[in-house]
């Protein structure tokens, strides 16, 4: 099958990767260039590296809804379109070009999470379970019909980067199915239940300001949900500090934000319910540490108290 391919990120690269040798990949759509990392150098999206690695015609239009951006992936004479965390809206001309029109990887069991970041808002919500949907993509945000589901477990201990790693892999795996699905034209259209859509918003940095007047539980959720970005963040005695890692302590209470004991695995700190234990922290300009090298370093001590950063 000739295949477009539209994605920018990690999470559509797997994709990517597992379509190369199973399908005829016409061309190869990716967001432009942009700056990033600490030094902000432009950097090629992973998907256009992977692209060029295999020879690929890669296209990187700032919108698709000017008529040349759309000419030149008519140009290409896909069959069908594959869309994984592209970043850029498809207008109707654009998802009518294809024959088989575009379907997307989608990073949750639709209609439950509909939005740019299901992955997190599935462990901020205690989701026990998320997985794939490979979905024909219409005009809505997420709300096309659903043509393959594959469920995955979300683990007490998943952070947002293990959990976007094992949907990766399994995202790869259902679009091969899909195709092949769709080959022998045995694919089954399923349209959503609008009323059970919950809205996966995107991930601001204000967000990971911890709100110690929260549920222990909810605050180890965020933790998890936002590592490894934005990462949450907390003031301690002038210092905001980054977590990166921690976990409820039962039955434990203090005024929330409050020091509340200090051992070999970490800070305990009260909250609105509960406290939690703090593992693994960051200081400004230095790496992830180990909660007690940082206690050591900075002095904490019971009775000293966390605030918003």
């Amino acid at each position: 099958m000739k295949v477009i391919f539209a994605g920018t990120p990690h999470f559509a690269a797997s994709a990517l990767n597992a379509l190369i040798g199973e399908h005829q990949i016409v061309g190869v759509l990716t967001q432009p260039d942009r700056p990033s990392g600490r030094g902000m150098q432009i950097n090629a999206s992973p998907v256009k590296q992977l692209a060029l690695q295999h020879g690929l015609k890669v296209l990187q239009p700032q919108t698709l809804k000017t008529e040349q951006a759309q000419q030149e992936i008519a140009s290409l004479g896909g069959d069908v379109m594959v869309v994984a965390a592209y970043g850029l809206i498809l207008p109707k001309a654009v998802l009518d070009l294809p024959r088989h029109g575009c379907l997307n990887i989608h990073a949750s069991l639709l209609p439950r999470w509909r939005g740019a970041a299901p992955i997190q808002r599935a462990i901020l919500a205690g989701d026990k379970e998320t997985g794939i949907t490979i979905m024909q993509m219409d005009e809505g945000l997420d709300t096309g019909d659903m043509l393959l589901k594959k469920p995955c477990p979300i683990q007490n201990e998943d952070n947002a980067q293990t959990l976007h790693d094992r949907l990766s892999a399994l995202g790869a795996e259902c679009i091969l199915e899909a195709l092949e699905l769709l080959a022998a034209n045995r694919l089954v259209p399923v349209q959503q239940d609008d009323g059970a859509a919950c809205y996966a918003a995107k991930l601001q940095k204000a967000e990971a300001a911890i709100d110690w007047s929260q549920d222990a539980a909810q605050i180890e959720r965020a933790v998890r949900a936002y590592n490894p970005y934005p990462v949450c963040q907390a003031n301690l005695n002038g210092t905001v500090l980054k977590i990166w890692q921690a976990e409820v302590c039962a039955g434990m209470q203090g005024k929330p934000g409050e020091v509340l004991a200090l051992d070999r695995q970490g800070i305990v700190v009260a909250c609105g319910k509960d406290a939690l234990r703090l593992l693994t922290l960051q200081r400004p300009g230095g790496k992830a540490q180990s909660a007690v090298q940082v206690m050591q370093a900075a002095a904490v001590k019971v009775g000293d108290h966390f605030s918003a950063p």
